[in-house]
């Protein structure tokens, strides 16, 4: 087994947060404590495992009192499961599902969905294609509808609003929730509204009872009508859903799905250098920080990686990045899905600006710094030494691909 210590950010968001149903659980169970006069106490009753006779055994090398009073962020969260076995209604949400994953957009509109189904109603979630995603029971879904095939891959909105329509008679949701956004959801939305005849709301980032709040005037003004049943929200609508489990149960339609003669042509991706990649807009960023002592291996790591570069204040005032380049309230803000900060300690000012980012990889030799304790994953290392191992990895991989394709 290995001796790396592995970090659970939800294990010890739900040890702080005191509301949450599993905080009681997550705390260390106190078995010693200083008595009035000084002396140390200790529960004998409290330390102890079971043994396979039945019989309660007190391990006095203090390996068990020790496992047991520390709490390990490797315990498994188990949530409690809500199950809606025979649902009054449906309300149905499209992810955008950028890479096959469920975004934060995403999530927050499961969230939505979650507070407008109640008890009686249940979430279905209707994804396109083949798709990578393993926490839809922990995002919020109750139903999952995936329709795969040929017709779906690629960028065809005329063929997915007929799924969608072949959803809509077979399900009759009450509520239909999209993502107002660029990845394909804000189209996607207002195709189907179109096919439907629906007047959609759009821009929505609150639902109130009988009606829902959405940005107009540039964002400046805020415009409530009476709630809709196709809503295009945006981003932060709601609060993801945290607290509970879900079934996810896979159904299928009965129906066959109406072929459409599409009038757009795929030609598939372009390919785009990423040094001209706007930083607001880029998808995956490798950033450097005072910790890069190679930045020609940086940039290589980065052109083999594929990514956007990025870089903190500090090694921008030394002027190893350009100006540009800076990431951070100060700088710029970025929304990527995928943020690889090395050598980057976390200013306060460089946190806020990566706030919105999905996945946060740190790369760094303090265990303790600030961009530890927010990263998703973290590697404890030398950044040379972990630039040529993942430039090793990405090459065998894409030799790999090329000798598989030959």
């Amino acid at each position: 087994m290995s001796d790396i210590i592995r970090r659970d950010p939800r294990a010890e968001w739900i040890a702080r947060n005191r509301l949450h149903p599993l905080h009681a659980a997550m705390q260390p169970v106190q078995h010693s404590w200083m008595g009035p006069n000084g002396l140390i106490r200790k529960n004998v009753h409290g330390v102890g495992f079971i043994g396979p006779n039945g019989i309660k055994r007190i391990d006095r090398s203090g390996a068990q009192q020790g496992g047991a009073t520390k709490r390990s962020a490797s315990v498994e969260v188990q949530l409690p499961l809500h199950q809606v076995l025979q649902p009054a209604f449906y309300i149905s949400v499209v992810p955008d599902m950028v890479g096959g994953r469920l975004s934060s957009h995403d999530r927050d509109l499961l969230g939505l969905a979650h507070q407008m189904a109640g008890k009686d109603g249940a979430v279905l979630a209707v994804v396109f294609g083949e798709h990578k995603e393993s926490t839809f029971e922990t995002a919020g879904v109750d139903r999952l509808l995936v329709l795969d095939g040929d017709e779906f891959s690629g960028y065809s909105p005329e063929q997915r609003v007929q799924g969608l329509r072949a959803v809509d008679n077979q399900f009759n949701p009450r509520h239909w929730l999209l993502p107002d956004s660029r990845s394909g959801g804000g189209e996607l939305g207002r195709r189907f509204a179109a096919s439907l005849g629906e007047r959609p709301a759009t821009r929505v980032w609150q639902v109130k009872g009988d009606e829902c709040i959405g940005r107009a005037g540039a964002g400046l003004q805020d415009l409530a009508r009476p709630l809709a049943r196709l809503i295009l929200a945006a981003a932060e609508c709601a609060e993801p859903v945290s607290e509970t489990r879900h079934e996810a149960l896979p159904v299928e339609l009965s129906t066959s799905i109406a072929r459409s003669l599409p009038r757009i042509e795929d030609l598939g991706a372009v390919a785009v250098d990423p040094g001209a990649i706007p930083m607001a807009e880029a998808e995956f960023i490798f950033s450097g920080g005072n910790g890069v002592k190679d930045w020609a291996l940086f940039h290589e790591t980065a052109a083999a990686l594929g990514a956007t570069e990025g870089a903190s204040r500090v090694a921008v005032d030394d002027g190893f990045m350009a100006r540009d380049r800076q990431v951070g309230a100060s700088g710029t803000w970025v929304t990527a899905r995928v943020y690889v900060a090395v050598g980057i300690s976390g200013a306060i000012q460089h946190l806020q600006g990566i706030g919105a980012c999905d996945k946060v990889v740190a790369i760094n030799l303090d265990p303790g710094c600030d961009m530890i304790k927010r990263a998703d994953l973290s590697v404890i290392g030398e950044s040379s030494e972990i630039f040529r191992a993942l430039i090793a990895a990405v090459t065998a991989y894409r030799n790999g691909a090329k000798r598989d394709a030959a």
